[in-house]
């Protein structure tokens, strides 16, 4: 097994809300809930869910983009010393913050309009090392090779290019500091679904290259299950479900893995789906649900659900499949194959 590198520890994050009366203070908003993983080097880790479950603020809260209220992040840097990346000073963070970079959602709004793309890639290289023009110009050169960007492309400007050039930009802005870690934040759904296959072989292929390690998060499933090694399935800000791709897609063991699998299309005419359709809203962060979170819309709850909360606790000896549900496994539930063959 590979090396640990990144340790999540009880991520919680609240959002102070603007009172609407005179003299009264509501309560803030919690987004992320006792959030806890384990990433190990060169994997990835998918996070999935509808929207609103709080999959970006997690990743932005990993990469210091957005303050956690509380919790941990430790680092393993390449001595094997641990890092604490979240409660850092100032000086130790500006010599780790090279190490996890992040590739936005959007390509056409995370890249500054006034700049041109060699000044885009080239901003964290010059903020973190102290290279001659000569280094960074060689560097620059390196990274547009593998990135499939032109050298011809570099002195224009974002406006020029498509959204998957855009996505190129970005990546390699991302990678130019050669970080450990990236945080993909729905790195591929604002991209026609051509151009998402050719930068998520991109992302693999430069995972292998240079054993980088993905947090990569999305709720197309179809794309989870092709770039995944591990996947976490998030609901109202706390994971609800974690193991092996394969074993979330073979063997879920959640009602709302379950309703989300339903969702990932086949493309064999010949087989019929069971589609599944949640009933109800989903559930208001700021007053959340008794018990299970997700028991207002589950098919299968019963008095212990609405009255008692689930723990995330692993179902099975080795540990390598974690559910919040109460009947994890007594239930019999419905997944997709990995080959996508039909349903199992």
């Amino acid at each position: 097994m590979s090396k640990q590198i990144l340790n999540v520890k009880n991520i919680n994050k609240e959002f102070k809300v603007k009172s609407t009366k005179l003299f009264s203070r509501p309560d803030p908003v919690k987004v992320l809930k006792d959030i806890s993983f384990d990433l190990y080097e060169g994997e990835t880790l998918s996070i999935v869910g509808e929207s609103g479950c709080g999959k970006t603020t997690l990743g932005r809260c990993i990469a210091k983009g957005v303050e956690a209220t509380s919790g941990e992040v430790i680092y393993h840097s390449d001595a094997d010393k641990q890092i604490d990346y979240l409660h850092m000073d100032k000086q130790e963070f500006k010599q780790f913050r090279k190490d996890i970079q992040m590739i936005f959602q959007d390509p056409y709004s995370s890249l500054s309009p006034r700049m041109s793309v060699y000044d885009i890639i080239t901003e964290p290289l010059i903020t973190n090392f102290n290279l001659s023009k000569a280094e960074v110009d060689k560097k620059v050169s390196e990274i547009a090779e593998k990135t499939g960007l032109n050298a011809s492309y570099l002195r224009r400007y974002p406006h020029a290019f498509s959204g998957g050039q855009r996505q190129r930009i970005a990546i390699a802005r991302a990678l130019i500091t050669q970080p450990k870690i990236i945080v993909c934040d729905e790195a591929v759904s604002a991209l026609d679904v051509s151009i998402q296959a050719q930068i998520i072989n991109l992302l693999i292929d430069l995972q292998k290259e240079f054993g980088i390690t993905y947090i990569f998060i999305s709720h197309d499933l179809s794309v989870v299950q092709t770039i995944s090694d591990k996947v976490a399935v998030m609901h109202l800000g706390k994971i609800v479900e974690m193991a092996d791709v394969e074993e979330i897609f073979n063997h879920p063991k959640h009602p709302y893995t379950e309703a989300l699998l339903s969702a990932v299309p086949i493309p064999d005419p010949n087989v019929e789906k069971d589609r599944i359709i949640l009933d109800g809203e989903v559930p208001n962060p700021a007053n959340p649900p008794t018990g299970c979170e997700f028991h207002p819309r589950c098919p299968y709850k019963t008095d212990k659900c609405i009255s008692e909360r689930p723990d995330l606790t692993q179902t099975d000896e080795e540990n390598v499949h974690l559910s919040a549900c109460h009947y994890a496994n007594e239930l019999h539930l419905k997944g997709v194959k990995i080959a996508n063959e039909g349903n199992e």
